[in-house]
């Protein structure tokens, strides 16, 4: 005689009763997220713009969220409520960090515009910047460095020298660097350059054993240094335009020689 087995049937919910709705717990777990990365975010000035996004996201789906779980929504009254609080946070260290980085870059401008000041040459008798110096004059730079420039002589280059053509005219001039100031100056970044006549056309540099060899080494605060500078100027040029440069920190001055 065989017997079956009967297996119990699970309880069928009652018919009329709606499924139960799962919580909607998305939005305070994303205002957690966002208001962390907010508040890290606004650690770093630079990207405080970064921090003040994520920072109104977080306090925006906490609050929804806070909403939801007042309506029995959601569970995690906590965790929205800690969201929306970062994210205040986040705003705050945002606002930080924008006031950092605007006070960064206002310095930075000042500092820019103190060392073009400073990079700037006047005469040395305390009037306003000018152009171009004549022979003998000093020009003054903010840094404290004096650069004079003689007139120039005529001379005779050495039978070997280099960068003289003929039928050519060549000149010296005298190149004098005094630091005064409290930083050192390099001697190599100094560049002299001339343009004779009317159409400023390049003189060439003479080199031979007396002249072209340029400044070398360091002129340091205190100290001076004296270089002699020869130029192939065309015949006929009545004005030699002497450019000296004495490294990148300091612009340009010019002296206008009559020969």
């Amino acid at each position: 005689m065989s017997h079956q087995t009967h297996h119990p049937h699970a309880p069928q919910a009652p018919m009329g009763m709606p499924p139960q709705q799962a919580a909607r717990n998305g939005l305070g777990i994303a205002a957690l997220t966002l208001g962390i990365i907010g508040i890290l975010s606004g650690l770093i000035p630079l990207l405080f713009w970064l921090a003040g996004i994520l920072g109104v996201l977080a306090l925006i789906f906490g609050l929804v969220g806070l909403g939801r779980a007042k309506r029995g929504q959601a569970t995690n009254r906590g965790v929205a409520l800690t969201g929306t609080i970062l994210g205040v946070l986040a705003l705050l260290a945002s606002v930080a960090g924008l006031v950092i980085t605007v006070t960064a870059v206002d310095q930075a401008v000042k500092e820019v515009n103190k060392a073009l000041e400073g990079s700037e040459a006047k005469p040395k008798d305390g009037g306003a910047a000018t152009k171009e110096y004549r022979g003998g004059a000093t020009a003054v730079y903010g840094t404290g460095l004096n650069v004079t420039v003689s007139k120039p002589t005529s001379f005779t280059p050495e039978e070997f020298a280099i960068g003289h053509a003929k039928g050519n005219k060549p000149y010296k001039v005298t190149v004098r660097l005094e630091n005064k100031g409290t930083k050192d100056v390099a001697g190599d970044l100094v560049t002299v350059e001339a343009r004779a006549g009317k159409d400023g056309k390049t003189a060439e540099r003479i080199y031979d054993d007396k002249s072209g060899a340029g400044f070398s080494g360091t002129v340091t605060a205190g100290k001076t240094a004296t270089a002699d500078f020869a130029f192939d100027v065309p015949a006929g040029a009545k004005t030699l335009d002497v450019e000296v440069r004495p490294g990148f920190d300091h612009k340009a001055t010019h002296w206008q020689l009559t020969l």
